[in-house]
């Protein structure tokens, strides 16, 4: 019996959890869904969930630390904005602009991975 090995192509892929990106694959067996146990753990607890409590399928369950740390960040971002609007309604330089943009994107990006 002859063995072949099929390469993968070398797509970015995320875990199915918390959205960080997996680490390449080896050549052989099944490719992997989570980062890590506990990304595996916590989805295993949200399928569960949505069995026993008639959830619907697509629902996204957040703890409580989950929500207040989403709620946080969410405020940075507003509270980011409203500087900006208002370096700019008081004239300020094209460079505290610029600087006050990046706190921007980076309170956008902290939002970006949901747990």
């Amino acid at each position: 019996m002859e063995v072949t090995s099929i390469r993968r192509r070398g797509v970015a892929r995320h875990c199915g959890w918390c959205g960080r990106q997996l680490p390449a694959d080896g050549q052989l067996g099944r490719r992997r869904q989570y980062c890590a146990q506990t990304c595996r753990q916590r989805a295993y607890e949200r399928r569960a969930a949505v069995q026993r409590g008639g959830l619907p399928e697509d629902a996204v369950v957040l703890s409580g630390a989950e929500l207040a740390s989403l709620q946080d960040r969410l405020f940075q971002l507003r509270c980011a904005a409203e500087d900006i609007a208002t370096a700019v309604a008081d004239g300020a330089s094209r460079t505290e602009l610029h600087a006050l943009a990046m706190e921007l994107a980076g309170a956008a990006g902290g939002l970006e991975r949901l747990r």
